[in-house]
């Protein structure tokens, strides 16, 4: 396991390098200050805007819906938020331009919906298994279909 786990490792440092080699090797000095920009953006949006929402959306959920929800509500709380913040160029539609009608080209905002409508039901069965593991069975009598339980009782 071990191994294993120190070969992943080693396989994603290995990523990371080629890809700042990429990044440093192929950009003007401009185009480097522009990604910095972009990820310095990305922490800002995951800490300040997405993390409290997601604990805003928590503990809505903690008090709006049945305990087995919990779980499962709070991941599609998680996806959807992640997602709808790498989505928000293309949904507010910058970059397009009139001169390249192939950029943008789609209706992304009806992709965003079925991306939605698709997290709520992974959401939804995803609640019911959670309820229907940890559902206690009923007790029975005897007389009843099931016969009378073990122990004579």
């Amino acid at each position: 396991m071990r191994a294993t786990r120190a070969a992943v490792g080693a396989l994603g440092v290995l990523a990371g390098a080629y890809g700042a080699w990429l990044l440093l090797s192929r950009l003007d000095p401009t185009q480097l200050t522009s990604a910095a920009l972009w990820l310095a953006g990305g922490v800002v949006l995951h800490d300040f805007v997405l993390t409290p929402l997601v604990l805003v959306g928590v503990l809505v959920v903690g008090r709006v819906l049945p305990r087995h929800a919990h779980a499962p509500a709070v991941v599609g709380l998680v996806v959807l938020g992640a997602v709808t913040l790498l989505a928000i160029p293309v949904l507010g539609r910058f970059g397009a331009r009139p001169d390249n009608p192939t950029l943008l080209d789609r209706s992304y905002g009806a992709g965003w919906l079925v991306l939605a409508g698709l997290t709520v039901v992974a959401v939804v069965v995803a609640s019911l298994v959670v309820r229907s593991r940890h559902r206690v069975p009923a007790p029975t009598t005897e007389g009843s279909p099931r016969g009378p339980r073990p122990g004579g009782g």
